[in-house]
């Protein structure tokens, strides 16, 4: 069974800086891999994404803020957050949009647990 393992978060003062991480240990390669984050009576917002060629796409709220990298060897994608503010409060959550695994390629949406990031004024 292919879970998405995600870790990091937590609580930190406006201006602190916080790295999620995200990985799949039973696929190969994830063909795609992306952060959405949801805060309490908002809708669900699209972060950042990266193929597994490297190649990253951020939203509009967060370019030039958050940086968003891969570790090709250990089959990782990380979230490098380094000045928060407060409006990033929300739950973050991991996506692996297709995969492969013993050379099977896998499609479909798999999500990683959520953790919560909180930033305080």
């Amino acid at each position: 069974q292919v879970q998405v393992v995600q870790s990091g978060g937590g609580s930190v003062q406006a201006g602190g800086s916080l790295r999620l991480s995200c990985v799949v240990p039973g696929y190969n390669y994830c063909n795609v891999m992306s952060w959405y984050r949801q805060a309490p009576g908002k809708e669900r917002d699209f972060v950042s994404s990266i193929t597994r060629f490297g190649l990253p796409r951020y939203a509009d709220s967060v370019t030039g803020r958050f940086t968003l990298y891969q570790d090709n060897a250990r089959y990782s994608v990380y979230l490098q957050m380094p000045s928060l503010n407060p409006e990033d409060t929300a739950m973050y959550n991991c996506k692996s949009t297709g995969g492969a695994r013993g050379g099977v390629f896998e499609t479909g949406e798999k999500w990683g647990q959520g953790t919560q990031v909180t930033v305080s004024s």
